[in-house]
């Protein structure tokens, strides 16, 4: 009798077909997910302007998503390590298309409010199934790349978003971004068919046979025989993904880290999405060019993703992230400042590389540190807590936005919270279950995996 480490062969395997089927899927539904996030942004000051409302009251608007995206990501991220990864999957897109489609068919506040917070659900839950995903099927020496590359889809949704915006809103209206994000629902039968399930939850339900057929596509030098025992590291084999499991082996402070970080990064992220359109166009800029700055924001998040991913394969992921974190301090405070056009795009593009991009590789260090059982656990309870600061981003700048202060004065205040998160990253360490060397860079002559 064989005892095959799952973990072990994962870590190991050559990328391949399979891998890059992984990273497709993942990375189309983190594409409509970005597109669904990105859109109540985009259409901000034709909302406002259809609806009659307040800055502050638009603030409450958009944060509706955000407080359904926090109880998404906690619940959909917990319940996948008990009734499946792929299945929580296809729920959470059936939630986020269908919701965000049904929003742009109102027109009363109140009632889109609580569409985009249905929707919200679909859009917190699926981010940390596909992270895990992704993770515990990439070959270690590249996960980090591979984990942001599929990430970077979220950038790719807003670009998205903001193209069809500038052609869509003065045309059809701005309901009509909205009833184009109902169509990744008809993806689900290919998702449920496509998608492997998770290796950890298909031991714990004897479903031997798929594991089998599963681990040859990953690694096609295995050859499955009949008394094939699968197993899991020690670290994986936690009994209930729990909350508590956060907090033991050492992990408790870094745990609260991880959510200091994610909380003061998703402020930015949701702070810029939401309103920096509506800020550049209340500097002068017509709505068009303000779209366009949107644009350069997705695009420099996509080029920090890979980017900062790339480094992190090769350099301690902490520390890539806290010089990621400083560069949003200051690219985001500069934006408040008189400079020529060109170098006001250079800026947009280092502060979505440093904020979005960051915060795909903030994902990618969480899918890390947590064992193999707690990982979608681990990281959705960081998601869901950080969407507290996604969910007061709008509302605190909404607010800024009406009490008529001056532009810097705005940015600053996105700023400071990129300060707080250097410094949770940095103070973040690494117990038996995660050390520095266990998340250091692994080079094709490295070890075996741990």
């Amino acid at each position: 009798m064989r005892s095959i480490d799952v973990h072990k062969l994962s870590d190991g395997a050559a990328f391949g077909r399979f891998h890059a089927g992984v990273l497709f899927w993942c990375a189309i539904i983190i594409i409509c997910d970005g597109y669904d996030l990105a859109v109540a942004g985009i259409a901000l000051p034709s909302i406002m302007k259809e609806m009659g409302v307040t800055p502050q009251s638009a603030g409450f608007m958009v944060s509706s998503a955000l407080f359904g995206m926090m109880f998404g990501a906690i619940f959909l991220g917990t319940i996948a390590d008990k009734i499946g990864r792929r299945k929580a999957i296809a729920i959470c897109v059936a939630l986020f298309s269908i919701f965000t489609a049904a929003a742009g068919m109102t027109s009363d506040p109140v009632m889109f409010s609580v569409m985009r917070f249905l929707a919200g659900l679909g859009i917190g839950g699926v981010m940390p199934n596909v992270v895990a995903q992704m993770t515990e099927y990439s070959p270690k020496k590249i996960r980090a790349t591979m984990v942001t590359l599929m990430f970077s889809g979220y950038a790719v949704g807003g670009m998205l978003a903001a193209l069809l915006g500038k052609g869509m809103l003065e045309a059809y209206g701005w309901s009509s971004v909205f009833l184009a994000a109902g169509v990744p629902v008809l993806l689900i039968p290919f998702i449920l068919k496509s998608m492997p399930e998770s290796m950890p939850f298909l031991i714990r339900a004897g479903r031997f046979d798929e594991l089998k057929a599963i681990v040859a596509r990953m690694e096609p030098s295995y050859a499955a025989g009949a008394q094939d025992r699968f197993v899991v590291p020690s670290p994986d084999r936690v009994a209930g993904a729990t909350i508590g499991k956060l907090f033991q082996d050492g992990r408790g402070f870094s745990t609260v880290m991880f959510w200091v970080a994610f909380f003061m990064c998703l402020f930015m992220v949701y702070a810029l999405s939401s309103w920096l359109a509506k800020l550049m166009a209340g500097a002068g800029y017509s709505l068009g060019s303000a779209l366009t700055f949107v644009l350069v924001l997705n695009f420099g998040a996509m080029i920090g993703a890979v980017g900062g991913g790339w480094l992190a394969d090769r350099f301690h992921i902490k520390y890539v992230l806290v010089g990621m974190y400083a560069l949003a301090a200051v690219s985001i405070t500069l934006l408040g400042f008189k400079v020529p056009t060109p170098v006001l795009f250079v800026l947009v593009g280092f502060a979505g590389a440093s904020t979005i991009g960051t915060q795909i590789v903030t994902y990618a260090y969480a899918g890390q540190f947590y064992p193999m059982a707690i990982r979608a656990t681990g990281i959705g309870w960081a998601s869901g807590v950080g969407r507290s600061g996604a969910i007061l981003a709008p509302i605190v700048i909404g607010t800024l936005v009406g009490m008529a202060l001056p532009l810097e004065q705005n940015f600053m205040a996105m700023a400071i919270p990129a300060v707080i998160a250097t410094v949770a990253v940095s103070m973040i360490r690494h117990g038996r279950s995660a050390s520095l060397a266990a998340l250091a860079p692994v080079h094709a002559d490295a070890a075996e995996a741990v």
